[in-house]
């Protein structure tokens, strides 16, 4: 297929077409010069997408990377191939960074507190990687480019100053979200009452919802609710939030299929 047919085939919308079309134009791109290409940060579903997308237009090209292992924000790299991954990752060809944000003593700030100073700067989303918040300090992974712009103009985060300094991406200290465990038994690990289970509703409630287009099953959309869910799907619901299910096996006393899940808070 050629370009228009392949984006005929993988874009939902004229959103999710132009960023296609500038996916594909920096893989041609560092194939063709035989120069390391990337795109901006893609949301977990824009990722999910564009997977599909070049696996293809083409199959086994780029690879995602956050700045660390379980990034939920990544960039596509398309690297020629006389570079190495791991020389890019640790060279200067690589466009992400990192910068560690030394808040005052007793600031209560949250993850959409820095994000909406680091926004009110004229960032946009797609030029901001993962926020991590720590003991007195968030560490934010960025693009390279704008890293100038925040160590000359970042200076407080809402009535809180700061202090800004670069940090290597070998310094970040990612930490587990809080979760809880769920365990449940149900007829059939159908995505309704996977759904229903993992978020704590009824299941009619969850059919609605997927009807609605509001679940995503590895971060692609179905309204299939008869959809069979295998472990380690990634489910989320637009305003409930994302639960995994771990595993689906064994049977209660009733016969019904025992399932464990773990969402997240």
């Amino acid at each position: 297929m050629n370009k228009t047919q392949l984006l005929d085939r993988f874009a939902r919308d004229s959103g999710s077409r132009l960023l296609l079309g500038r996916i594909l134009d920096q893989q041609q791109r560092a194939q063709q010069r035989g120069i390391p290409t990337h795109t901006a940060f893609l949301s977990p579903a824009e990722q999910a997408t564009s997977a599909d997308f070049l696996m293809a237009a083409a199959p086994g090209a780029g690879l995602l990377f956050g700045g660390y292992e379980g990034a939920e924000r990544k960039l596509w790299a398309f690297l020629p191939d006389w570079l190495e991954e791991e020389a890019w990752r640790q060279g200067e060809d690589c466009p992400l960074c990192a910068l560690r944000v030394q808040l005052p003593k007793g600031a209560q700030l949250s993850h959409r507190d820095l994000l909406g100073s680091l926004m009110g700067l004229g960032l946009t989303r797609e030029k901001l990687g993962d926020i991590l918040l720590l003991e007195g300090e968030a560490q934010v992974l960025l693009l390279r480019e704008t890293l100038p712009i925040l160590l000359s103009q970042w200076e407080r985060v809402g009535r809180y100053p700061v202090a800004l300094s670069p940090l290597p991406l070998s310094g970040l200290a990612p930490t587990p979200g809080e979760t809880k465990a769920i365990r449940a038994t149900v007829a059939s690990p159908r995505l309704d009452a996977v759904v229903a289970a993992g978020f704590s509703i009824p299941r009619s409630r969850a059919a609605e919802l997927i009807r609605a287009g509001r679940v995503m099953v590895d971060h692609r959309p179905c309204e299939k609710a008869d959809k069979l869910i295998e472990p380690e799907a990634v489910l989320t619901c637009r305003g409930l939030g994302k639960c995994v299910l771990r595993s689906a096996g064994g049977s209660s006393k009733r016969g019904r299929l025992i399932l464990e899940l773990e969402r997240y808070l």
